[in-house]
């Protein structure tokens, strides 16, 4: 199952720097994990916002958001998910 999530992320500004940059890491681990196993298929980072639209492949809306609750900024996320399927104008 495809979905395309929108992410925003506001972390709160008392949260000191170390403690963020901490978090930071994590996330890029674990999403470059997902990534490599083929269920985050795309990222793309908006413009002007801490925020992107991913694509994910996976098999349930209950993976999908075990997926998503397992990030570490998710306590500072706004997400959005959107459930796609193919468009009959598709040629791939």
């Amino acid at each position: 199952m495809l979905f395309l999530v929108r992410m925003d992320v506001r972390i709160p500004h008392d949260l000191p720097l170390e403690q963020v940059n901490e978090i930071k890491l994590r996330e890029k681990a674990y999403s470059q994990e997902l990534q490599r196993d083929g269920r985050w298929q795309s990222i793309w980072r908006v413009v002007g916002e801490y925020a992107n639209y991913s694509v994910f492949n996976v098999a349930s809306n209950d993976e999908l958001h075990d997926l998503l609750q397992g990030l570490p900024l998710f306590p500072y996320m706004d997400i959005d998910v959107t459930p796609l399927a193919r468009h009959p104008s598709a040629i791939s």
